[in-house]
Protein backbone atom coordinates (compact mmCIF):
# COMPACT_ATOMS: atom_id res chain seq x y z
CA UNK A 1 0.00 0.00 0.00
CA UNK A 2 1.37 3.39 -0.99
CA UNK A 3 2.21 5.67 1.95
CA UNK A 4 0.61 9.11 1.96
CA UNK A 5 2.82 12.17 1.47
CA UNK A 6 3.14 13.80 4.88
CA UNK A 7 3.00 17.61 4.77
CA UNK A 8 3.82 20.39 7.22
CA UNK A 9 2.53 23.88 6.39
CA UNK A 10 4.36 26.94 7.75
CA UNK A 11 2.61 30.27 7.08
CA UNK A 12 1.79 33.16 9.41
CA UNK A 13 -1.50 34.05 7.68
CA UNK A 14 -4.11 32.00 9.55
CA UNK A 15 -6.90 32.24 6.98
CA UNK A 16 -4.64 31.20 4.10
CA UNK A 17 -3.12 28.41 6.18
CA UNK A 18 -6.45 26.98 7.25
CA UNK A 19 -7.97 27.10 3.76
CA UNK A 20 -4.87 25.42 2.34
CA UNK A 21 -5.06 22.71 4.99
CA UNK A 22 -8.67 21.99 3.98
CA UNK A 23 -7.60 21.73 0.33
CA UNK A 24 -4.74 19.36 1.09
CA UNK A 25 -6.83 17.15 3.40
CA UNK A 26 -9.34 16.66 0.58
CA UNK A 27 -6.62 15.37 -1.77
CA UNK A 28 -6.08 11.60 -1.88
CA UNK A 29 -2.57 10.54 -0.92
CA UNK A 30 -1.83 13.59 1.24
CA UNK A 31 -1.59 13.75 5.03
CA UNK A 32 -1.25 17.12 6.79
CA UNK A 33 0.69 16.33 9.97
CA UNK A 34 0.66 19.92 11.20
CA UNK A 35 0.46 23.60 10.41
CA UNK A 36 1.97 26.56 12.21
CA UNK A 37 3.07 30.19 11.93
CA UNK A 38 6.69 30.25 13.12
CA UNK A 39 10.00 28.49 12.59
CA UNK A 40 10.14 27.44 16.24
CA UNK A 41 6.77 25.72 15.97
CA UNK A 42 7.78 24.00 12.75
CA UNK A 43 10.90 22.56 14.39
CA UNK A 44 8.79 21.12 17.19
CA UNK A 45 6.59 19.38 14.62
CA UNK A 46 9.67 18.05 12.85
CA UNK A 47 10.94 16.65 16.16
CA UNK A 48 7.89 14.46 16.58
CA UNK A 49 6.50 13.84 13.10
CA UNK A 50 7.81 12.27 9.89
CA UNK A 51 7.50 15.00 7.27
CA UNK A 52 8.04 14.48 3.55
CA UNK A 53 7.31 18.02 2.32
CA UNK A 54 7.37 21.37 4.12
CA UNK A 55 5.25 24.08 2.49
CA UNK A 56 7.05 27.20 3.61
CA UNK A 57 6.14 30.86 3.21
CA UNK A 58 9.02 33.31 2.86
CA UNK A 59 7.48 36.17 4.84
CA UNK A 60 6.68 34.92 8.34
CA UNK A 61 6.18 38.33 9.91
CA UNK A 62 9.30 38.96 11.97
CA UNK A 63 11.03 35.89 10.51
CA UNK A 64 12.20 34.90 7.04
CA UNK A 65 11.09 31.42 6.12
CA UNK A 66 14.45 30.71 4.52
CA UNK A 67 16.00 30.80 8.01
CA UNK A 68 14.42 27.38 8.56
CA UNK A 69 16.73 25.94 5.86
CA UNK A 70 19.77 26.40 8.09
CA UNK A 71 18.10 24.45 10.88
CA UNK A 72 17.11 21.66 8.49
CA UNK A 73 20.66 21.38 7.18
CA UNK A 74 22.19 21.23 10.66
CA UNK A 75 19.68 18.57 11.73
CA UNK A 76 20.21 16.53 8.54
CA UNK A 77 16.46 16.67 8.05
CA UNK A 78 15.21 14.73 5.03
CA UNK A 79 12.01 16.75 4.54
CA UNK A 80 12.00 18.61 1.23
CA UNK A 81 10.99 22.27 1.16
CA UNK A 82 8.57 23.84 -1.32
CA UNK A 83 8.36 27.61 -0.93
CA UNK A 84 4.76 28.84 -1.32
CA UNK A 85 5.07 32.59 -1.35
CA UNK A 86 3.50 35.84 -2.49
CA UNK A 87 6.88 37.14 -3.61
CA UNK A 88 10.66 36.97 -3.19
CA UNK A 89 13.44 39.11 -4.57
CA UNK A 90 15.65 37.60 -7.30
CA UNK A 91 18.57 37.44 -4.86
CA UNK A 92 16.48 35.71 -2.21
CA UNK A 93 15.12 33.26 -4.79
CA UNK A 94 18.64 32.32 -5.85
CA UNK A 95 19.84 32.03 -2.25
CA UNK A 96 16.89 29.79 -1.35
CA UNK A 97 17.68 27.40 -4.19
CA UNK A 98 21.36 27.33 -3.28
CA UNK A 99 20.36 26.57 0.34
CA UNK A 100 18.41 23.50 -0.72
CA UNK A 101 14.83 24.54 -1.53
CA UNK A 102 13.28 21.94 -3.85
CA UNK A 103 10.81 24.29 -5.48
CA UNK A 104 9.14 27.69 -5.52
CA UNK A 105 5.43 28.22 -6.14
CA UNK A 106 3.56 31.53 -6.10
CA UNK A 107 0.44 31.86 -3.94
CA UNK A 108 -1.59 33.00 -6.92
CA UNK A 109 -0.96 29.66 -8.68
CA UNK A 110 -3.85 27.31 -9.38
CA UNK A 111 -4.58 24.59 -6.79
CA UNK A 112 -3.77 21.94 -9.40
CA UNK A 113 -0.26 23.36 -9.73
CA UNK A 114 0.25 23.17 -5.97
CA UNK A 115 -0.89 19.53 -5.89
CA UNK A 116 1.41 18.65 -8.79
CA UNK A 117 4.34 20.56 -7.26
CA UNK A 118 3.97 18.69 -3.96
CA UNK A 119 3.91 15.32 -5.71
CA UNK A 120 6.97 16.18 -7.83
CA UNK A 121 8.96 17.51 -4.89
CA UNK A 122 8.06 14.48 -2.75
CA UNK A 123 9.53 12.24 -5.49
CA UNK A 124 12.85 14.07 -5.33
CA UNK A 125 12.23 16.33 -8.31
CA UNK A 126 12.44 20.11 -8.57
CA UNK A 127 9.58 22.52 -9.21
CA UNK A 128 10.37 25.82 -10.95
CA UNK A 129 8.02 27.66 -13.26
CA UNK A 130 9.11 29.73 -16.26
CA UNK A 131 8.69 33.03 -14.39
CA UNK A 132 11.10 31.90 -11.67
CA UNK A 133 13.66 30.72 -14.21
CA UNK A 134 13.49 34.05 -16.06
CA UNK A 135 14.07 35.92 -12.80
CA UNK A 136 17.09 33.77 -12.03
CA UNK A 137 18.53 34.19 -15.51
CA UNK A 138 18.06 37.96 -15.32
CA UNK A 139 19.89 37.99 -11.99
CA UNK A 140 22.70 35.93 -13.50
CA UNK A 141 23.10 38.40 -16.37
CA UNK A 142 23.62 41.30 -13.97
CA UNK A 143 26.16 39.48 -11.80
CA UNK A 144 29.48 41.24 -12.15
CA UNK A 145 32.74 39.56 -13.04
CA UNK A 146 33.81 36.96 -15.58
CA UNK A 147 33.10 33.29 -15.01
CA UNK A 148 34.96 30.29 -16.33
CA UNK A 149 33.38 28.59 -19.32
CA UNK A 150 31.06 25.66 -18.63
CA UNK A 151 31.35 22.17 -20.07
CA UNK A 152 29.60 22.11 -23.43
CA UNK A 153 26.11 20.59 -23.58
CA UNK A 154 24.87 18.72 -26.62
CA UNK A 155 21.45 19.73 -28.01
CA UNK A 156 19.93 16.58 -26.46
CA UNK A 157 21.50 17.30 -23.05
CA UNK A 158 20.19 20.86 -23.19
CA UNK A 159 16.71 19.59 -24.12
CA UNK A 160 16.65 17.12 -21.22
CA UNK A 161 17.90 19.78 -18.80
CA UNK A 162 15.07 22.06 -19.91
CA UNK A 163 12.64 19.23 -19.20
CA UNK A 164 14.03 18.82 -15.70
CA UNK A 165 13.74 22.57 -15.08
CA UNK A 166 10.12 22.41 -16.24
CA UNK A 167 9.45 19.75 -13.59
CA UNK A 168 8.84 16.94 -16.07
CA UNK A 169 9.26 13.29 -15.18
CA UNK A 170 11.63 11.07 -17.15
CA UNK A 171 8.63 9.61 -18.99
CA UNK A 172 7.35 13.07 -19.92
CA UNK A 173 10.79 14.17 -21.08
CA UNK A 174 11.02 11.03 -23.21
CA UNK A 175 7.70 11.87 -24.89
CA UNK A 176 8.74 15.49 -25.42
CA UNK A 177 12.12 14.54 -26.89
CA UNK A 178 10.73 11.55 -28.81
CA UNK A 179 13.11 9.11 -27.15
CA UNK A 180 12.96 6.28 -24.61
CA UNK A 181 13.01 6.60 -20.83
CA UNK A 182 16.28 4.68 -20.70
CA UNK A 183 17.82 7.17 -23.14
CA UNK A 184 16.62 10.06 -20.98
CA UNK A 185 18.09 8.41 -17.87
CA UNK A 186 21.42 8.04 -19.69
CA UNK A 187 21.43 11.73 -20.64
CA UNK A 188 20.61 12.72 -17.06
CA UNK A 189 23.62 10.72 -15.86
CA UNK A 190 25.74 12.62 -18.39
CA UNK A 191 24.41 15.90 -16.96
CA UNK A 192 25.17 14.73 -13.43
CA UNK A 193 28.73 13.98 -14.49
CA UNK A 194 29.23 17.37 -16.18
CA UNK A 195 27.77 19.23 -13.20
CA UNK A 196 29.56 17.08 -10.61
CA UNK A 197 26.33 16.19 -8.78
CA UNK A 198 24.26 13.13 -7.91
CA UNK A 199 20.63 14.34 -7.77
CA UNK A 200 18.21 16.36 -9.88
CA UNK A 201 17.85 19.07 -7.23
CA UNK A 202 21.64 19.46 -7.05
CA UNK A 203 21.76 19.64 -10.84
CA UNK A 204 19.24 22.50 -10.91
CA UNK A 205 21.11 24.46 -8.24
CA UNK A 206 24.48 24.01 -9.96
CA UNK A 207 22.99 24.87 -13.36
CA UNK A 208 21.77 28.22 -12.04
CA UNK A 209 24.71 28.91 -9.75
CA UNK A 210 27.59 28.07 -12.09
CA UNK A 211 26.39 27.48 -15.63
CA UNK A 212 23.34 29.69 -16.24
CA UNK A 213 24.84 31.70 -19.10
CA UNK A 214 26.00 28.63 -21.00
CA UNK A 215 23.34 26.06 -20.17
CA UNK A 216 20.07 27.91 -19.59
CA UNK A 217 19.89 30.76 -22.08
CA UNK A 218 17.96 30.05 -25.25
CA UNK A 219 20.24 29.21 -28.17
Amino acid sequence: MKTAISILLVDDHALFRESLVRLLKSEAGFEVVGHCATIGESLRYLDKEKVDVVLLDYDLGEEAGTDLLKDLASRRETARVLMVTAGMTPGTTRSALEAGVAGILWKHSAPEQLIEAIRRVAKGEVWLDRDTMQVLLATEETTAGPRPSSPHLTPRQREVLRGILDGLTNKEIAVKTQSSESAVKAVIQELFHKAGVRTRSQLVRVAFEKHARDWLEEK
